[in-house]
Order: structure tokens, then C-alpha cells, then sequence
């Protein structure tokens, strides 16, 4: 199990980098953009548009970061051997699950709770 979890987790750390470049390179884009755009946003009708652009990419580059942490600490829960063990009940954490899920932390049971 543990090969394949690195392996996927690795996968998946490589892919949310990836996004996060492309997620970073598209706020830069907007940003751009709005420099080039009338700077009063509540009485232009781009700069309300391009508020919300660059709003939605923030919240994408933020969730990105958020599950770039996830898989850092799931790959930290692999080397200290705790990986697959239920934060809260101490149970294993179903295979399944983990496919599904790999940075989860918590088994269906109490993840339900």
C-alpha cells in the first residue's frame, strides 16, 4: 500500500502544481488586463466583470494551496507510518477510501460524523 499511496499522492502533488502555475499564470493574466481597464470598477462595466475574474481565480489558487497541504501532509503521514490510520478514531482508513481520496484523514464512519 505504501508504494502505491506515494505514487499516487506524487501524482497528485505534480498536478495540483501544475494547476497552481496555470491558476497563478491566469491571476496574472487578469491583473494584466485590469491595468489596462478603467480603474473604477463600480462604474465600469468590464472592471465588475474582471473584479470577479480575478475574485474566482483567487479562490481556485486558494483551494490549490489548500490541497497542495493536504498531500504535503499526507506524504508526511506516510513517513512517520501514520498514513492510512483514522485522525479521530484511530482505525484504519478503508483502502477504497484512500484510493478515492488519497489525502484523507479521517475513515467513512467518523468522516460521516
Amino acid at each position: 500500500m505504501t508504494t502505491d499511496a506515494r505514487s499516487r499522492l506524487e501524482d497528485l502533488r505534480v498536478q495540483t502544481l501544475e494547476r497552481l502555475a496555470a491558476l497563478r499564470g491566469e491571476h496574472d493574466a487578469v491583473v494584466d488586463a485590469s491595468r489596462d481597464s478603467n480603474a473604477d470598477d463600480e462604474h465600469d462595466p468590464e472592471g465588475a466583470t474582471i473584479a470577479f475574474e480575478r475574485a474566482q481565480v483567487d479562490a481556485l489558487v486558494r483551494d490549490a494551496v489548500g490541497r497542495l497541504e493536504s498531500v504535503d501532509d499526507a506524504l508526511g503521514r506516510l513517513d512517520d507510518g501514520t498514513y492510512g490510520t483514522c485522525a479521530r478514531c484511530g482505525e484504519p482508513i478503508a483502502s477504497g477510501r484512500l484510493e478515492a481520496r488519497p489525502t484523507a484523514t479521517t475513515c467513512v464512519g467518523c468522516a460521516g460524523r
